[in-house]
C-alpha cells in the first residue's frame, strides 16, 4: 500500500473509531480485557522524543513513521502543560486527528488526587476520548519504614482510582528501574491488587523489568496481568563505565530484551492493550541541526522500531 492510500485508509479508520473513544469517555464502552483483546495491536509514539516540534509537525512525523498515533505528555516541561490543559489538550488531539491519528494514551505526572490540576486534567483528556493515562512516579521516604511508605502510596493511588472511575480512564503506574516505588514489581502489587484493574492498573515496562529482574521478570508479569491494561516497548544494552555496568538503551531487537519470549507470555496470560512506543537512545548525533533534519531522523528512527516491534508482534 503506498504511503498516500495508507494515509486515506489510517484517517478514514480512525474518524470511525473517534467516536468510539469517546463513547468510553462518557461511560459507554468499557475497558475491559474482553474488549481490549478483541482489538489489533495499536502501536503509539512517546510525544516525549518529539517535543521539538508543534502539534501540526508532531502529528505528521508520526503519520509518516506510520503508527496509529500519540502518547501525549501531558505534564510539567511536557508537550502540553498541565495548567494550560483546557485550552492546549484539545489542540494537541485535533492535530493528530486532522492527520488521520489517534491519542488514546497520555504520560502524565499525576501523584495526587488532591492537587488542584489533577481532576481537571484527568476530566479534559476524558472528554477528549483519552483512554488511559500514566502516571507520576512515587519516591521511597527514607525516613520510613517500608511498609509505611507503602500505605502513603496505596491512600494515594485509591484516591485516584475513584477520580479514575468517576471518569472512565484508567490510570496505570510503570514500573521503571532503579530506587523508586514499582521498579521491583512486588511492591506495586501490594498496593494495587485490591484495587479495579478497569480503572487502575500497570504500564508494563519489559525493558525496565528485565534490569530488575533479568531472569525473573516473567513472575511479575503473571503477577500483574489481570492489572495490565497497556505497554511500553524499548530496548537496552549493558555496558561498562569506570568498572561499573550501565544500561544503555539501543532500538528494539538490539538489545537484551527477550521480546520473542515476552509476546510469547503476554499472549499466553491474555495482556492486550495498546503500546507506547520510546525512543530512549540517542536520536540526533549532530549538536547543531536544523529542526526540519531532526524531524526526517527522527521518522527514520520511529519506522525502524515500529517494523522491529510489528516483526515482534
Amino acid at each position: 500500500m503506498d504511503s498516500l492510500n495508507r494515509r486515506e485508509f489510517v484517517k478514514k479508520t480512525t474518524i470511525a473509531g473517534a467516536g468510539l473513544a469517546m463513547s468510553t469517555a462518557l461511560g459507554g464502552k468499557q475497558l475491559n480485557p474482553e474488549t481490549l483483546r478483541s482489538d489489533p495491536w495499536k502501536i503509539y509514539f512517546f510525544s516525549k522524543h518529539l517535543q521539538f516540534l508543534d502539534y501540526e509537525e508532531a502529528a505528521d512525523a508520526c503519520a509518516a513513521a506510520g503508527v496509529n498515533g500519540a502518547d501525549l505528555t501531558v505534564r510539567p516541561g511536557g508537550h502540553v502543560l498541565p495548567e494550560n490543559v483546557e485550552r492546549d489538550l484539545p489542540r494537541a488531539v485535533k492535530a493528530f486527528r486532522n492527520a488521520g491519528l489517534q491519542v488514546e494514551m497520555m504520560a502524565s505526572g499525576i501523584t495526587d488526587p488532591d492537587d488542584p490540576l489533577t481532576e481537571r486534567v484527568l476530566q479534559v483528556a476524558s472528554d477528549m476520548g483519552i483512554r488511559f493515562y500514566r502516571l507520576g512516579y512515587y519516591s521511597y521516604d527514607p525516613g520510613l519504614s517500608i511498609t509505611k511508605n507503602l500505605e502513603e502510596i496505596k491512600v494515594k493511588m485509591n484516591g485516584l482510582a475513584r477520580l479514575n472511575e468517576k471518569y472512565r480512564i484508567h490510570g496505570a503506574y510503570q514500573n521503571h528501574a532503579g530506587h523508586n516505588f514499582g521498579a521491583p514489581v512486588w511492591d506495586l502489587w501490594e498496593v494495587i491488587k485490591d484495587m479495579d484493574p478497569e480503572w487502575t492498573g500497570c504500564q508494563y515496562d519489559i525493558r525496565h523489568a528485565t534490569v530488575e529482574g533479568n531472569g525473573s521478570w516473567p513472575l511479575g508479569l503473571k503477577l500483574l496481568k489481570d492489572h495490565i491494561r497497556c505497554l511500553v516497548i524499548k530496548d537496552f544494552k549493558w555496558g561498562e563505565q569506570d568498572g561499573k555496568n550501565l544500561e544503555v538503551n539501543v532500538p528494539v531487537g538490539e538489545g537484551v530484551v527477550d521480546f520473542k519470549a515476552y509476546f510469547k507470555l503476554v499472549n499466553e496470560l491474555g495482556i492486550h492493550g495498546p503500546i507506547t512506543l520510546h525512543l530512549e537512545y540517542p536520536m540526533f548525533p549532530e549538536k547543531e541541526m536544523t529542526i526540519a533534519r531532526k524531524k526526517e531522523l527522527a521518522i527514520q528512527l520511529m519506522r525502524k522500531d515500529f517494523d522491529a516491534l510489528k516483526s515482534y508482534l
